[in-house]
């Protein structure tokens, strides 16, 4: 392995490594602890890392696997955490000026399941204030730029996350994803990011945004280490209203399985308007793959979605609005959070609750569309973004001369899924012709985590984008 840089291997990789005792945790944990010091003062991944904890942790993790403790594929393997999750004894800031002296006397569920896999925690990742946002520019802790071209972001609200897996600082993290904030980065920096079904991972100890939207997930490098994360964080949690009671399926073996003619679905309405032409063409050469692979693509139609979309601010104004206000933060302190926020917390407290249960019913019918469609095909594919990653200082983007704010490019595509509490996957399709990544959205039926896991792999083996990475900063 020496001419190997252990922080480059995926997690695949690195398990049966450990396993039999050919490198160690602490090995692993240095080369990341390398990786941070020498990429995280320009891109600005994390917010927090802790160097003696972090190897504190792979020591105990060295100690276990020596005396044939073997927890699984995650015993010794760095993830990070988005800077919303409670951590014990660490700060939790989300991003934000408020909770700046915040130190949690618990662990989130995700953080206390990755622990019992035997994880080692690095650090906590940079993201938008209070996760309301789609870039990572925050204000009181510094903009996070992309691996792939520093000129650009990395999208939001996880963007640390995304950002330091793309460029080696762990291999893998955990993001949270209302409108697209696991997907979105993921997207825009090359890698692999899931927002499982409304409630199969627990938001407990999680900082929250919108009750009704809010989704725990993994973000990783394949399809295979998000499978193993998965595996890792889902489950029933009784301390988190929204949990639901499903079995928990052994995600890894599942994606792996082969499977018969698949039957994918191309919607006819929303998701393919206004695509940037170098979007459209991957995601084109994405389809023709998956039928060298044998499948089959049909038009389904979604026909609520455009007018679901319309209404979705109100659900998720009033929902963060209401938390804030419960929380004491708005507008008792409006004036310490960064003015789009504070802007967004002020049309929250607007919405009218007829505004509010109208978005609800329309919702519903969103939803309902999408299980008429999956009834017919085992999921759906759309673009993830229909842009590249914009520019550090771009305010709006125009494509095919229709004009939007760089927020409503990125999540227009991603929200139909929240929406839909539904399972939905990005994973690099392409780059452009400037090397930027572009994603692939598999979006699948409730809880069918492991259907998407499945095509996302079939399509990821008969590609090469998942091996190109960004490289040495």
């Amino acid at each position: 392995m020496s001419n190997v840089r252990l922080s480059s291997l995926s997690i695949s990789e690195l398990a049966p490594l450990l396993e039999h005792k050919k490198i160690s945790p602490l090995e692993v944990v240095d080369d990341v602890l390398n990786r941070i010091q020498e990429s995280n003062p320009q891109l600005n991944a994390y917010v927090y890392v802790q160097p003696e904890m972090v190897r504190k942790q792979a020591r105990q993790a060295e100690s276990e696997i020596r005396r044939g403790y073997y927890r699984g594929p995650l015993h010794g393997v760095p993830i990070s955490l988005k800077d919303n999750f409670f951590t014990f004894g660490v700060p939790t800031r989300a991003g934000s000026k408020i909770l700046g002296d915040f130190i949690p006397n618990e662990d989130a569920t995700v953080a206390k399941r990755l622990l019992r896999a035997g994880a080692v925690l690095t650090g906590k990742t940079n993201l938008s204030e209070f996760a309301y946002g789609a870039e990572t520019n925050n204000p009181h802790f510094g903009r996070t730029l992309n691996p792939w071209d520093t000129q650009r972001i990395s999208g939001g609200s996880s963007g640390g996350s995304a950002a330091a897996v793309a460029a080696l600082m762990c291999a893998a993290s955990i993001g949270t994803d209302t409108g697209g904030s696991i997907r979105i980065p993921s997207a825009l920096c090359g890698i692999v990011g899931l927002k499982p079904t409304y409630g199969r991972v627990s938001c407990h100890g999680v900082v929250p945004l919108s009750s009704t939207l809010d989704h725990v997930g993994p973000m990783a490098r394949t399809v295979l280490d998000t499978a193993i994360v998965l595996s890792a964080i889902a489950g029933y949690d009784r301390l988190d209203q929204f949990s639901a009671r499903k079995q928990v399926p052994d995600y890894l073996a599942e994606a792996k399985q082969k499977r018969k003619r698949l039957r994918l679905g191309v919607p006819q309405e929303y998701f393919f308007n206004d695509l940037h032409p170098e979007i459209s063409d991957a995601i084109k050469l994405a389809f023709d793959t998956f039928e060298k692979v044998g499948a089959t693509l049909e038009e389904v139609s979604l026909p609520h979605i455009t007018e679901a979309m319309q209404r979705s601010d109100a659900l998720l104004h009033a929902e963060a609005t209401s938390y804030h206000q419960s929380a004491g933060y708005f507008p008792t302190r409006a004036a310490d959070y960064a003015p789009d926020v504070r802007e967004r917390l002020e049309a929250g407290a607007r919405v009218l609750a007829t505004d509010y249960l109208s978005a609800l019913r329309v919702r519903d019918e969103a939803r309902r569309d999408f299980e008429r469609a999956l009834e017919d095909v085992d999921a759906i594919l759309a673009p993830t973004v229909p842009i590249p990653a914009p520019q550090l200082l771009d305010e709006t983007v125009e494509v095919n001369s229709h004009r939007e704010t760089v927020r409503t490019a990125l999540v227009r595509l991603n929200r139909p899924a929240n929406l839909a509490g539904l399972p939905a996957i990005t994973l690099p399709c392409g780059l452009t012709r400037g090397r930027l990544p572009i994603g692939l959205q598999i979006i699948g039926r409730q809880f069918e985590e492991s259907a998407i896991l499945r095509i996302a792999y079939t399509y990821e083996r008969a590609t090469e984008w998942h091996l190109l990475h960004p490289g040495e900063l």
